[in-house]
C-alpha cells in the first residue's frame, strides 16, 4: 500500500519537471513531452488502485468518492493531453515564438498542474486545502483559455474568464469567512459538530452558505452563474474546453457534495439549501437546453449542453440525503453521471478537433457527409451524441435515469418533469448533428487522417460508452 498522496506529489513533480525541460530544451517539437506525461499519469491510473485507505488526515481524506474522482481527473487529463497533440498545428500558428512549437511545452504541463489540484480538491475536508486547490486548478485554467496570443478570441476568452472567476472566488471567500465567524472552524467535520453543539442564528448561517453556493455555482457551469461558459468555451482552444468542462466540473461536484454535507444535516438550513439548489437545477436545465437549441456551432452547442447537464447533477445533488462517506443513491448518481459526462464529453472534443484540422472548422456544417469521409470518426460522435441524448444503451442514459430515480425518490418530481421535457429537446439539437455526418453531402472529399494514439483513444472511449451502458455495475461497485 501506498500512501495517498504521494499520487498527487507525484503528478506535481511531472509537472514541474516538464516546465523544466521546456525551458532547457533546445529542440523545436515538444509532443515529447505529452507522450511522457501521458506514460507517467497511465501508471498513475494504475497506481492509484494500491492506495492506502488509512493514509489521510484532517485537511486530507482517502475514501471511494475521493479515489473515483481522483481516477476522473487523471484520465480527464490524459485525454486532453492526447488531444493537445493533435492540436499542436493550431498552437503553432497563435502561439508567438522564434522557434516553431516552442511555448508549447507550458500547454502541456499547465493540465498536469490542473490535474494537481483537481485531485487535491477531491480529498480535501478542510476550507483551507479547498480553496488552496481550487485557486491552483483556477489560475491554471485563466493561462490556457488565454494561450493562444495571437487570436483575438482566445484573448476575449480568457479576460472574460479572469474577470468573473475573480468575482467568484470573491463570492467563495467571503462565504467561508462568515462560516467560519459562526463557528470558528474551516474543518467541515468540526464545522458539522459546532452546528449541533452550538446554537447559531440561522439568517447569517444562510447568508455564508449562499455566497458559497454562488462561488461554486460559477465552478460547475450553473445557472444563474454560467454566463461565461458559452464565451469562454468557443474562445478557448479546444483542448482546454475539453478540459474545462470535465474536470472543473467533476471537481466542483463533488466539493460541492462534502461543503453542503454538514448544513443538509441540520433543520431549518437543509430544506432552504435544497430549494436554492432546485431552483439552479430548474434554471440550468431550461436555459441550457433551450439556449442549445438553434446553436450552429459545435463548441458553442457544447458550451449550452454542459450548463444543461449541470442541471441533472444539481437534480442528484437536490436529491442528497445520505453522507457522502456511503454517497446514497443521489450520490452515486452525481457520480456515476459524472463518469459518463467524462467519457461522452471528451470523445465529442477529440472528434471535433480531428475534424477541425482537416476542415478548417469546428461548425456543425463542417461534419457534413462525415460518414463518408472517415466512417470510424462518424460512428464515434454517433456514440458520443446519442449518448449525450441519453439513448438507452449508453452510458449517458444509465446516467440520466440514476438521476431521475434519486429525484422520484426523494420526492422532487417538479424537477424530474422538467427534465424529461429538457431531454426531449437535448434529442433535438444533438441529433442534428448526426443528420449533418450521414444525410448530408460532404463540403470536402479530403478523406481524414489521424495518428495511432488518438485512433486508440477514440476506440476505447467509443466502447467504454456502450459497455458501461449495458454493464454499468463496473463503475457502481467503484464507488463502495
Amino acid at each position: 500500500m501506498i500512501p495517498s498522496l504521494s499520487i498527487e506529489i507525484t503528478v506535481l513533480l511531472l509537472g514541474i519537471f516538464m516546465l523544466l525541460a521546456e525551458s532547457f530544451s533546445t529542440t523545436g517539437d515538444r509532443g515529447w513531452l505529452a507522450r511522457w506525461a501521458i506514460l507517467v499519469l497511465a501508471a498513475l491510473v494504475g497506481f492509484s488502485c494500491f492506495v492506502d485507505p488509512k493514509s489521510g488526515n484532517a485537511f486530507y481524506v482517502v475514501d471511494a468518492p475521493a479515489h473515483f474522482f481522483k481516477v476522473i481527473a487523471l484520465i480527464a487529463t490524459i485525454v486532453v493531453l492526447v488531444m493537445s497533440l493533435e492540436y499542436k498545428s493550431v498552437l503553432e500558428k497563435f502561439v508567438p515564438g522564434s522557434i516553431p512549437g516552442a511555448g508549447a511545452g507550458e500547454f502541456y504541463s499547465l493540465p498536469v498542474f490542473t490535474c494537481t489540484g483537481l485531485m487535491f480538491m477531491a480529498s480535501a475536508v478542510d476550507f483551507l486545502l479547498i480553496f488552496v486547490s481550487l485557486e491552483l486548478v483556477t489560475i491554471s485554467f485563466y493561462i490556457l483559455v488565454a494561450f493562444m496570443r495571437r487570436q483575438s478570441a482566445s484573448l476575449e476568452a480568457g479576460v472574460k474568464y479572469l474577470i468573473l472567476g475573480a468575482l467568484s472566488t470573491g463570492f467563495f471567500v467571503y462565504g467561508i469567512t462568515w462560516i467560519f465567524g459562526l463557528t470558528g472552524e474551516t474543518n467541515l467535520a468540526a464545522i458539522a459538530a459546532a452546528l449541533h453543539a452550538k446554537s447559531i442564528a440561522q439568517v447569517p448561517l444562510l447568508f455564508g452558505i449562499m455566497l458559497i453556493l454562488v462561488g461554486l455555482g460559477f465552478k460547475i457551469a450553473a445557472a444563474p452563474f454560467q454566463l461565461w461558459v458559452p464565451d469562454v468555451y468557443q474562445g478557448a482552444p479546444t483542448p482546454i474546453t475539453a478540459f474545462l468542462s470535465v474536470g472543473s466540473k467533476a471537481a466542483g461536484f463533488i466539493v460541492l457534495l462534502r461543503v453542503l454535507q454538514p448544513f443538509l444535516a441540520v433543520d431549518g438550513i437543509r430544506e432552504k439549501v435544497v430549494a436554492a439548489l432546485v431552483v439552479m437545477a430548474a434554471l440550468s436545465l431550461i436555459y441550457g437546453n433551450l439556449t442549445a437549441l438553434p446553436q450552429d456551432n459545435l463548441k458553442r452547442l457544447l458550451a449550452y449542453s454542459s450548463i444543461a447537464h449541470a442541471g441533472y447533477l444539481l437534480v442528484a445533488v437536490a436529491s442528497v440525503t445520505a453522507t457522502v462517506s456511503t454517497l446514497g443513491a443521489a450520490g452515486s448518481a452525481v457520480a456515476f453521471y459524472l463518469a459518463g459526462y467524462l467519457i461522452m464529453t471528451l470523445l465529442s472534443f477529440l472528434v471535433m478537433i480531428v475534424v477541425a484540422n482537416h476542415s478548417r472548422g469546428d461548425d456543425i456544417l463542417h461534419f457534413n457527409g462525415l460518414a463518408r469521409r472517415s466512417p470510424f470518426l462518424a460512428f464515434a460522435m454517433l456514440a458520443a451524441m446519442l449518448s449525450l441524448a441519453g439513448v438507452p444503451f449508453t452510458i449517458g442514459f444509465i446516467g440520466k435515469f440514476l438521476v431521475f430515480a434519486a429525484a422520484v425518490k426523494a420526492g422532487k418530481f417538479v424537477l424530474v418533469g422538467i427534465g424529461i421535457i429538457t431531454v426531449a429537446a437535448g434529442f433535438y439539437y444533438y441529433l442534428r448533428v448526426v443528420a449533418a455526418m450521414y444525410w448530408n453531402e460532404p463540403g470536402d472529399e479530403t478523406k481524414i487522417t489521424m495518428s495511432r494514439l488518438t485512433r486508440f483513444v477514440i476506440g476505447g472511449l467509443t466502447l467504454a460508452i456502450f459497455f458501461f451502458g449495458i454493464f454499468p455495475r463496473f463503475i457502481l461497485s467503484g464507488l463502495q
